[in-house]
């Protein structure tokens, strides 16, 4: 599909990559922008329609879907994350069940409310993932987790909505220049980007991003006798 002309709705907008996403569709001739976000009230960007949205709150999900039923393009960026200091403890596997909520299952609740929709207008969905997926980094390990299963829906849900001419994209990225990794000292991506990678991609009628080139490094050993996951070295 063509991002221009389309209607896309993008979860976390509120700032970040969301964001970008969000002020890159308004610049490629979006028909409609829609911002889903936890407190739309101070929210003032041209062009962007906020929509109140938790994806961990099914009521607000379907509020959401409701206020916005003509969505054509959907971006499920909405995530969290912070570092694991606490292994082998019961604190990390609460704060691993935190991530799953919002990482995978609110993605998860997310694409049902809008499935019909993104079907009838023979839509496209692009689910932000990570590089995190195939990365060994111990204190980020229960994020990792959720974005390997994340990672593992979308691949899934590519093949059944293929049949239904939904495109599906998986982003791929590390850090990223934003609030969130603001406190990291490692190389990181423009939001902006990132966001012009991934509608290049669906305007291209593509399945995958690789946003830098440390996940493109990455994924290039998973077919390696000794591939990065088991051996971080090798990148």
């Amino acid at each position: 599909m063509k991002v221009k002309g389309s209607v896309v709705f993008v979860t976390g907008a509120n700032r970040g990559l969301g964001l970008a996403f969000a002020r890159e569709a308004v610049a490629r001739g979006a028909a409609k922008v829609y911002a889903g976000m936890r407190n739309p009230d101070n929210f003032n960007e041209p062009g962007i329609i906020p929509v109140k949205l938790d994806v961990n709150d099914v009521d607000s999900i379907a509020a959401a879907a409701r206020a916005a039923p003509d969505v054509t393009l959907l971006v499920n960026n909405a995530g969290i994350a912070e570092l694991t200091q606490e292994h082998f403890t019961e604190h990390e596997v609460e704060q691993a069940r935190r991530f799953f909520e919002t990482n995978y299952f609110g993605m998860i609740r997310v694409t049902n409310a809008f499935h019909h929709a993104l079907v009838a207008g023979k839509g496209a969905i692009v689910n932000i993932l990570s590089d995190a997926t195939w990365k060994v980094v111990p204190v980020l390990s229960p994020y990792s987790a959720t974005k390997a299963a994340a990672w593992s829906y979308t691949n899934n849900i590519r093949a059944l909505l293929s049949e239904k001419n939904v495109q599906v994209v998986g982003l791929h990225v590390g850090f990223l220049d934003t609030d969130l990794a603001k406190d990291v000292d490692l190389p990181k991506t423009d939001p902006r980007d990132v966001a012009r990678q991934a509608y290049d991609v669906v305007d291209a009628g593509g399945s995958e991003v690789l946003a830098d080139a440390g996940t493109r490094a990455i994924k290039s050993t998973l077919s390696a006798e000794v591939p990065a996951y088991i051996d971080p070295s090798v990148v």
